[in-house]
């Protein structure tokens, strides 16, 4: 089963995490197929940078979020397209 989970990057005690999607059964910071965004959370406000479309496209072919991933991509919405009225 593929996940979309937080991998961990940076240095110690300077956390960077990158959004993945990853196999189930894999380490934390193992090989994973695909990154598709990053969080900071050092920053101020924390700043989460999301690949919408990839996202979109791992959930339809069944793969989970982790709870922290789920509240992550509930608080970023992907912006609305605006349809062109002509």
């Amino acid at each position: 089963m593929v996940m979309i989970r937080l991998a961990r990057f940076g240095a110690r005690k300077q956390p960077y995490y990158r959004i993945v999607a990853i196999e189930k059964d894999r380490a934390r910071n193992g090989r994973s197929i695909e990154v598709v965004g990053t969080y900071n959370p050092r920053t101020e406000p924390a700043t989460v940078v999301l690949k919408h479309d990839r996202i979109a496209y791992w959930r339809s072919v069944g793969a989970q979020f982790s709870p922290i991933v789920a509240k992550l991509v509930t608080k970023n919405q992907a912006p609305v397209a605006e349809t062109a009225a002509a």
